[in-house]
């Protein structure tokens, strides 16, 4: 009965050591998952999605016209949405700075749109610096620091005669993607931004004209 109760406890003791090494081997760097990916990082700004690499596609119901409408409206309407968000601090129009308001909440959304869209053909999230700086109505770095720099009336009239061209930049894309394009929603998607973006031309034309 003694000679049982001390196999008992040896194997009682062996099986606490194997546990305490287990438990104790989470600590060693070589069994740790790897550290988080600095992709989970990427794409922060614009609400642009955590990775650019192509992921398998779960549509087939587009073309390349599809696609190259939405990679390049995406740093398109990002350069839209930074713009409008110079407006409440240099400016007193509060005209102007609910349409500033307006072409945020009208866009932002959009550019969501657009990487579910992108991701559902396989091809990865946008990039809002994809580096389109000839692209239609597409501001340079200069314009936009040039920008920055006013306030008051002269940043308002600035502001109005550069959004005006990038919306009719914007314009002429969705136009395109009109005439070219297949995929239903990117085609609504271009609708929308033809209507909204030409109501917004006239209001800044009428706003400019008094």
């Amino acid at each position: 009965m003694f000679t049982t109760r001390i196999k008992f406890a040896v194997v009682a003791g062996t099986a606490a050591v194997a546990l305490i090494a287990a438990g104790c081997s989470t600590d060693d760097p070589s069994s740790t998952p790897a550290t988080t990916s600095t992709a989970s990082m990427s794409g922060m700004d614009h609400g642009a999605a955590t990775s650019t690499a192509p992921q398998p596609a779960t549509r087939s119901d587009f073309n390349d016209a599809d696609v190259t409408f939405l990679q390049m409206m995406y740093p398109h309407h990002a350069q839209a949405v930074d713009m409008a968000k110079l407006v409440p601090s240099r400016s007193q129009n509060q005209q102007l700075i609910t349409l500033a308001k307006n072409v945020e909440q009208a866009q932002a959304p959009e550019m969501q749109q657009m990487t579910t869209l992108l991701e559902a053909f396989g091809k990865g999230a946008p990039s809002a610096t994809m580096g389109h700086e000839g692209m239609a109505g597409m501001m340079s770095a200069d314009q936009m620091k040039s920008l920055e720099a006013l306030s008051g009336p002269d940043f308002d009239k600035q502001w109005m005669q550069m959004m005006i061209e990038h919306h009719q930049g914007a314009i002429a894309m969705a136009n395109t993607e009109l005439a070219s394009g297949t995929n239903a929603d990117a085609k609504a998607m271009a609708q929308a931004i033809v209507t909204g973006q030409q109501a917004e031309i006239d209001q800044m034309n009428t706003m400019l004209a008094r």
